[in-house]
């Protein structure tokens, strides 16, 4: 009985674990990711579209990342 429960217990922390992990990993975008032209403009930024193959935002926080 004892087993049980501790399997249970750590198998609910492990999917709770992913669970939270896949969603930080989902909000906070990582470094290098694409964005669109608002959240470029709106982070201080402007579109250079000189840029190949996808423009990039220059200045503002977001300096840098491709806008896709």
């Amino acid at each position: 009985m004892r087993i049980r429960r501790l399997l249970t217990a750590v198998v609910a922390t492990a999917a709770f674990t992913g669970l939270g992990l896949t969603g930080v990993a989902t909000a906070t975008n990582g470094d290098g990711a694409s964005l669109t032209p608002g959240e470029c403009t709106e982070a201080g930024g402007t579109i250079d579209w000189s840029t190949s193959p996808l423009p990039t935002c220059r200045g503002g926080s977001l300096d840098g990342r491709e806008i896709d």
